[in-house]
């Protein structure tokens, strides 16, 4: 046995193409160039993740316009004025506003898989969005003639149908990136809204199997855009309990950049639940430094005195670009840290006997 050990999601997009992105927003670039140069990035990142030795890729989401709007990319009905994510250095993201039902995705997420498949043979995880992200997209106002819950339905409806084509594709294992958890006590200390995104994606993950959720995963981080983040001061010990009422067999869990590590893994050890898979972060990709083999090293022996290693695994905090025009972590910075997650992953299976 040893300790798995698994990327996130999002890898930074080389130059050319972020600079391709520019010029097909501005409708100097044709959508047959820019699927050319997304394609080569893609099978670039793979290359370069299965020589650093990773068991399990991800596709670095070369493709996406970003890890939560690439369903809806195309999608008519939308207007740009929706909710806010502020972040802590200042800057904003802001999602669109569903104007008009029925909601339907426009892209799904086995199409990136089915791409990347075909440059590699090796296990490939699918990172998707949650659909507690995707209803932030209705408006509190509502809209005539769509109500709320018939689109939570659409809504819930194609969120299955996303998992459920990655699974049947041959995805290594599916991730729901589940970032807004965090950022919900920010918004409503109460718990409220916590809650109604726990029920919705507990809705999906309902429809699925034993041995299905077994592949699946969900992704909890305060954010990770521009090296700044929009949740880190809320305290992870109000999200913990709530996050492991999902019904995943995998959960991704944001560890290195906390300022107090300890805590947080007492909290995991109290939560913690037969047939589950807690996998550590190790690596924060905002950090300015590269992490140490050695220090990853050090990072999972610390875990593994709270966590069982039969339950353990790492990964990286977050994704390292999950908005395709974030160049604040270069590629090369990201990938040294992949690989000291890598390295160092071995050598606390080697410390533990494994």
């Amino acid at each position: 046995m040893s300790i798995p050990t698994e990327p996130i999601g999002s890898i930074p997009r080389p130059r050319a193409l972020v600079e391709a992105l520019a010029e097909h927003a501005a409708g100097r670039l044709s959508d047959a160039e820019l699927a050319k140069l997304q394609k080569q990035a893609t099978a670039d990142t793979l290359a370069k993740l299965e020589q650093l030795g990773c068991p399990v890729l991800v596709d670095g989401e070369q493709s996406k316009p970003s890890f939560v709007t690439y369903p809806i990319a195309g999608l008519a009905g939308l207007a740009p004025d929706g909710a806010v994510i502020p972040f802590a250095d200042g800057h904003t993201r802001q999602l669109p506003r569903l104007t008009a039902g029925p909601f339907r995705y426009q892209v799904r997420a086995d199409s990136y898989l089915r791409n990347a498949q075909n440059h590699t043979d090796a296990p490939i995880k699918q990172a998707v969005i949650a659909p507690s992200a995707l209803s932030l997209l209705y408006p509190a106002d509502g809209i005539g003639g769509y109500s709320r819950e018939a689109f939570l339905r659409d809504l819930a409806n194609e969120a299955e149908a996303d998992i459920r084509g990655c699974l049947e594709a041959g995805a290594h294992g599916v991730q729901l990136d589940f970032t807004e958890g965090r950022l919900s006590l920010k918004l409503d200390p109460s718990g409220g809204v916590l809650e109604q995104f726990i029920a919705l994606n507990n809705q999906v993950l309902d429809r699925f199997s034993e041995d299905e959720r077994a592949r699946i995963g969900v992704h909890t981080c305060p954010g990770g855009d521009q090296d700044s983040t929009h949740s880190l001061d809320v305290d992870y010990a109000e999200l913990l309990p709530k996050l492991f009422e999902l019904k995943a067999g995998n959960f991704y869990v944001q560890l290195a950049s906390e300022p107090d590590p300890e805590r947080v893994l007492r909290v995991i050890a109290d939560q913690l639940r037969p047939g589950i898979r807690v996998f550590i972060g190790v690596t924060d990709p905002i950090g300015t430094t590269v992490e140490t083999p050695e220090e990853v090293r050090d990072r999972v022996l610390f875990a593994a005195r709270y966590i069982p290693v039969e339950q353990l695994g790492t990964c990286d905090d977050c994704g390292f670009a999950p908005f395709a025009d974030d160049t604040s972590t270069s590629r090369d910075v990201a990938f040294a840290k992949i690989e000291a997650r890598v390295r160092g992953t071995e050598l606390a299976a080697q410390a533990l006997g494994l």
